[in-house]
């Protein structure tokens, strides 16, 4: 079984540490942060820290965080991948470099890693918290056929939270024109 993912436009791999400077300097972004880390400017060894949980999730439960590629370039595009949390269901997370947003790369990444995950490795459910003011990832979770289940308030912050059950075959999603 492959971990490498392809599509149309991106290539993905897991996470490594050899990845380690490009991802750190991608998640200090601070149009990356500002969600992802409620907009605290994380170290590097919280990023080893990140990563190195990745590899061991990818080794024991065959999922973890996919770095992604425009085809032919060896600049990381983005991020997108499941977090193994014990008392509920992997949690999805994904990011797109901010000079590449608006091409549909966090959809189409994210697209792959759920083919992955609900298809090969047979998930029966993978759940998603977005910012409430994270309108693209919203536009994303819920292209992806994600449902939202509810709202919550966590450190002073507002959270929907989504999940898919079944995977639809039929879930499309619509790319740009290359």
């Amino acid at each position: 079984m492959s971990l490498l993912l392809r599509t149309e436009r991106l290539s993905l791999h897991p996470c490594q540490m050899s990845d380690l400077d490009a991802m750190h300097q991608l998640w200090t972004e601070a149009d990356i942060r500002r969600f992802l880390f409620d907009d605290r400017q994380i170290t590097n060894e919280e990023a080893k820290s990140f990563i190195e949980t990745s590899v061991m999730s990818f080794a024991s439960h065959g999922y973890g965080i996919w770095i992604f590629f425009e085809l032919q370039s060896t600049q990381v595009a983005g991020f997108s991948g499941l977090l193994h949390s014990l008392p509920s269901s992997p949690s999805l997370i994904f990011g797109t470099h901010p000079q590449l947003w608006g091409r549909g790369y966090a959809k189409e990444a994210t697209l792959a890693v759920l083919r992955y995950t609900l298809d090969v490795l047979g998930l029966k459910k993978v759940e998603a918290d977005v910012d409430e003011p994270n309108t693209a990832s919203i536009r994303v979770v819920e292209a992806l056929g994600m449902s939202r289940t509810r709202r919550a308030f966590v450190n002073g912050r507002p959270l929907l939270y989504y999940e898919i059950q079944t995977w639809r075959r039929e879930t499309t999603v619509k790319l740009p024109a290359t």
